[in-house]
């Protein structure tokens, strides 16, 4: 031990004290040292005890390296991000330069784990934060925030400098995997600047979060710097997301229902149940609009429960037994409790499973197209009816009409509409009913709204039609001589109107 060690085991001879052992190749090893006096044959004489301290030492630099920088990647975490962030804002209102603040997340990183498992999902994070890292200098810093979200703090003269570093960020991603054949990588940037879009670090973040949320939402793969009036819109995005969390609880939910009929006898068969919020200060709220957000923030499953409970407990009161349709968003087919839901809906309201049709968009198949396959099989074998909704808007819908058991096509309103004065719509129209009676399917023409769109799906041989034209989506009480009177005919209220 050095001269400082001896002194003070010779001082305090029971005390710990910590030193440096050199070895014979001359490096140095921590060691502690502690000087026991003991007595030997009557003679005084000192035991020492010498602990190897490497391994503490290793274990208190890996404790202070955690404090710092996040597990997984290697990155500095939030905490350190922040204290950085307020330096370099300091430096700037000294310096009067600008400060970029760059977040970014993976573009569906939720279906890479749901489908190549968690280890490729952890894989993808350390690749970003190994390509993300060597597009940097030495004045700028990378951090991981948490789960896929990450940030770059870049020093700069101006916002043109944050968006070369945003390109360059993108086009080393989009030619990055996280392994040979493994799932592609792609982000979005928001990027927020110091000072001119904030004066303080919260505020800083959170624009450039809106600003990623403006690029998720505009095509993904891209970046977008904040704009004030951004800021307006996703304020007014999250008081909708809140207040529709509590929509179902506070019975703001209603159902209409709008009748499908027979295109030769005009016959109702039956009934689709659309989704109705009555927000107690906005009044009805476009299900444009809030659908959307219902299914990113998975308040979907909440209220699509909702929904299926509703319509199948009002079709099971009818007298007469019409079919009922029920939407069902992607989150819901994805849900591995989706089926059991429906068996216990039907069985808790008595409704016969074949008088249920669940109806299904192509995009509801696309992320994941074993796990919907299976959802959709498991559904049949309960009985009940699956339709594909708005066919032809999808990018895959000859090969998932082929490997979906379908019962029912739907055509989109959108090639509907003017059928029988446009000559491109009528021959998209006719090539899907040679379709379904190719493959034994009944064709269902939505947005039906003149007699003439009427008359031409009659001479197709178009099996049902639904539109403003039958009946507008209204309380189901308007519909009583369908659902339990002897009329089933709906051709007179056509005449009446």
């Amino acid at each position: 031990p050095g001269d400082a060690a001896r002194l003070a085991l010779a001082g305090q001879p029971e005390r710990l004290v910590e030193a440096e052992l050199r070895q014979a190749d001359g490096t140095l090893v921590p060691v502690e040292i502690i000087m026991q006096p003991v007595d030997h044959a009557g003679r005084p004489h000192y035991a020492v005890a010498v602990r190897d301290l490497r391994a503490r030492r290793q274990a208190e630099r890996q404790i202070q390296f955690l404090a710092h920088h996040d597990a997984l990647t290697g990155l500095a975490n939030r905490a350190s991000f922040g204290k950085r962030l307020d330096q370099e804002m300091r430096a700037v209102d000294a310096g009067g330069r600008k400060l970029a603040v760059l977040c970014l997340d993976l573009d569906r990183f939720k279906e890479v784990n749901d489908l190549f498992g968690h280890a490729a999902g952890d894989a993808m994070l350390e690749n970003v934060a190994r390509i993300v890292s060597a597009e940097l200098d030495d004045t700028q810093m990378m951090a991981r925030l948490g789960g896929d979200e990450f940030a770059v703090l870049m020093p700069c003269g101006g916002p043109s400098e944050a968006g070369r570093l945003a390109e360059r960020i993108l086009e080393a991603l989009r030619s990055g995997r996280a392994d040979a054949g493994g799932p592609q990588i792609a982000t979005s940037i928001g990027v927020a600047l110091y000072p001119d879009d904030a004066q303080e670090r919260a505020a800083l973040l959170s624009y450039a979060d809106t600003a990623l949320y403006r690029a998720k939402s505009e095509g993904r793969g891209t970046y977008r710097f904040f704009e004030a009036r951004m800021g307006v819109e996703v304020r007014e995005r999250r008081l909708l997301e809140h207040d529709l969390r509590h929509a179902v609880a506070r019975g703001e939910m209603e159902l209409v229902y709008q009748p499908q009929t027979d295109v030769g006898s005009g016959a109702v068969i039956g009934f689709e149940a659309l989704l109705r919020w009555k927000h107690p200060e906005r009044g009805y709220v476009s299900p444009a609009l809030f659908i959307p957000i219902a299914e990113e923030s998975d308040a979907i499953l909440q209220i699509g429960e909702w929904v299926l409970r509703e319509a199948c407990r009002e079709a099971a009161t009818w007298s007469n037994p019409l079919s009922i349709a029920v939407n069902v968003s992607a989150v819901q087919i994805h849900s591995p409790h989706f089926v059991g839901l429906v068996h216990e809906v039907l069985l808790k309201t008595g409704l016969a499973p074949g008088r249920l049709e669940v109806e299904v968009t192509e995009t509801a198949l696309i992320s994941d197209p074993n796990r919907a396959l299976l959802t959709l099989r498991q559904l049949k074998s309960l009985g009940l009816r699956i339709a594909m909704d708005d066919f032809g808007t999808g990018y895959s819908s000859l090969s998932n009409l082929r490997s979906f058991p379908f019962d029912k096509i739907k055509i989109d309103g959108s090639f509907v509409r003017s059928v029988d004065s446009n000559e491109q719509t009528a021959a998209i129209v006719r090539s899907v009913l040679g379709l379904g009676r190719g493959l034994g399917l009944p064709v269902l023409a939505e947005g039906v709204e003149t007699e003439a769109e009427l008359g031409f799906l009659a001479a197709e041989q178009c099996h049902a039609a639904q539109g403003y034209l039958m009946g507008r989506p209204s309380p189901i009480g308007q519909f009583a001589q369908h659902t339990h009177g002897t009329d089933p005919i709906i051709a007179d209220d056509r005449k009446r109107a």
